[in-house]
């Protein structure tokens, strides 16, 4: 079994890479789907995460809570797993340390960080994220590891400023948090594929983007420079969408269609989660 070291190196490589493709997982047994399935590595979805233990998104959810469910996660599959860690659970660089190092002893080999501060349509400085992700980079460092930092820029996401002047500002902020230690780059919020073939030709490092069911197909953001495809916490939600058309059903006919749909062996299941 290669060791935390030699899946953050794995996990590094697929980036320089290109080509990963990354489902986000929420629980054990969604990763062990996943990692049936063949995916080389999994992610984690924070929104995902905290929808299933009962908050909304955005950093409700607390740090121990939130990498709990990681650490299971990591120590259910063989796959490199990297972490979503919102904003860092913290403003301060040391904050952003702390989780690094906590997100070490879960045993995951990357995290998503945001530029986000919470409050709508604002973003942290790139001065003060650079300094986050230094503090991120030096924690994982002196661990040993080298965790992989998606550093994510929500200028789209956020709508944060005139629209004519986003496009400038994700270019500038990617440089810096790549000169802090970013090994890559996440813009959600970007369908657009002029706009992506922009962003890939203008920004040093692979970027990592977010689709949705009306997004390009990942042949085609490949095809573009996309180096990392993340379908964030969009499975989870239409497992969710699931429940409610099997909860409508059940109220409404009595009868039982919707289950029959996906229903997952229960034998298979048990096959799938022996391990956990």
């Amino acid at each position: 079994m290669a060791s935390q070291a030699e899946k953050a190196q794995l996990f590094l490589k697929m980036h320089q890479d290109g080509g990963l493709l990354l489902p986000n997982a929420w629980d054990i047994a969604s990763a062990r789907i996943f990692e049936e399935a063949g995916f080389p590595a999994i992610a984690t979805t924070s929104a995902g995460i905290a929808f299933a233990n009962g908050y909304p998104d955005g950093q409700r959810i607390s740090r121990e809570e939130m990498l709990a469910v990681v650490k299971r996660i990591t120590a259910a599959v063989q796959v490199p797993v990297t972490a979503d860690v919102e904003a860092g659970y913290g403003h301060a660089p040391e904050d952003v340390a702390t989780t690094v190092r906590a997100v070490i002893d879960s045993g995951a080999v990357g995290i998503n960080l945001e530029d986000a501060t919470g409050k709508p349509n604002t973003l942290f400085t790139s001065e003060e994220q650079a300094a986050r992700i230094t503090a991120g980079r030096a924690a994982a460092d002196s661990a040993g590891v080298h965790v992989v930092i998606n550093a994510r820029i929500d200028t789209y996401l956020g709508q944060v400023g005139a629209p004519e002047t986003r496009f400038d500002e994700t270019l500038r902020r990617a440089k810096v948090y790549r000169e802090a230690g970013a090994d890559s780059i996440f813009v959600p919020g970007v369908a657009d594929t002029e706009l992506i073939r922009a962003l890939v030709q203008g920004i040093d490092a692979p970027i990592n983007i977010l689709v949705g069911a009306s997004s390009p197909s990942a042949p085609e953001l490949f095809g573009m420079g996309v180096a990392r495809i993340s379908v964030g916490s969009s499975v989870m939600q239409a497992s969710m969408g699931l429940t409610r058309a099997i909860a409508n059903e059940l109220r409404d006919q009595g009868t039982y269609t919707q289950i029959g749909k996906y229903q997952y062996g229960y034998m298979e299941a048990a096959k799938l989660l022996s391990r956990a």
